[in-house]
């Protein structure tokens, strides 16, 4: 068998494996983020779904019988939105989440964490490297990931995905990046439903200003969107920014 062969093999028995922990029962369950105090420090975490599973050698601590993951916001966007003031936190229990580019996963482990066991999150990656990497870590241990291995610029093709979503969560590093969130929203997200847009202006136009670039794209969003907040993610990541918003079509 030659490599490529041998790795469709391998990520067809994990899938399999997903599809096993999905099918069986489900509890309910009640999830937020918490802020833990660690090494004298208030941190960022989530209440593990999975108790004993790192995803990224983020620090386990259990408080009164309850384990938690620390959250490091150097290594999600969205946990360096909430350290810089993100005022609207829309995933919650039972959320369903459409994510694109989910990558290894770091993220997404968190909010897998936060909608629990009776929340549902689709996950879109594209690139076969991380994709197999997040399907190995993340997604075959989480019954309430469904991983969609498709180019986000197709969301006609995501079969798996059924019915509209809570919320639509967009980090690709594409120029074309706003355009491609769009077109999911308008596929997927449910009216008055939330987008969160992370905008790589570097990927976007390394001859511009980034702040030059992320008003380019606000505007591109305000014929279907209301803008509630936008977020610069310095200093956890440079040159990008955080785009919450709520769709009105």
């Amino acid at each position: 068998l030659n490599k490529e062969r041998i790795e469709t093999i391998e990520t067809e028995q994990i899938l399999n494996q997903i599809k096993i922990k999905r099918d069986q029962s489900l509890n309910e369950g009640n999830y937020e983020f918490f802020w833990i105090n660690s090494d004298g420090e208030k941190k960022l975490a989530t209440e593990n779904l999975v108790i004993g599973n790192q995803v990224y050698n983020e620090k386990l601590i259990t408080k009164k019988g309850t384990e938690y993951r620390l959250w490091d916001p150097f290594r999600s966007k969205l946990a360096a939105a909430i350290m810089n003031g993100l005022e609207i936190f829309p995933f919650k229990n039972k959320s369903t989440v459409l994510y694109l580019g989910v990558s290894t996963g770091t993220t997404v482990s968190h909010i897998s964490d936060i909608v629990g066991p009776t929340g549902l999150i689709f996950g879109v990656e594209h690139a076969s490297r991380v994709a197999r990497d997040f399907l190995d870590r993340v997604a075959s241990h989480r019954a309430n990931i469904i991983p969609i291995l498709q180019d986000a610029r197709r969301p006609k093709e995501y079969f798996s995905v059924f019915g509209k979503v809570d919320v639509v969560y967009v980090d690709i590093a594409q120029p074309d990046q706003t355009n491609i969130a769009i077109e999911n929203c308008k596929m997927y997200l449910k009216k008055d439903g939330y987008f969160f847009l992370v905008i790589k202006t570097r990927s976007i136009d390394v001859t511009k200003s980034p702040k030059k670039i992320v008003d380019e794209e606000i505007e591109k969003m305000e014929m279907y969107f209301e803008i509630l907040q936008v977020i610069d993610l310095h200093p956890y990541d440079k040159d990008h920014a955080m785009v919450i918003a709520k769709f009105l079509k």
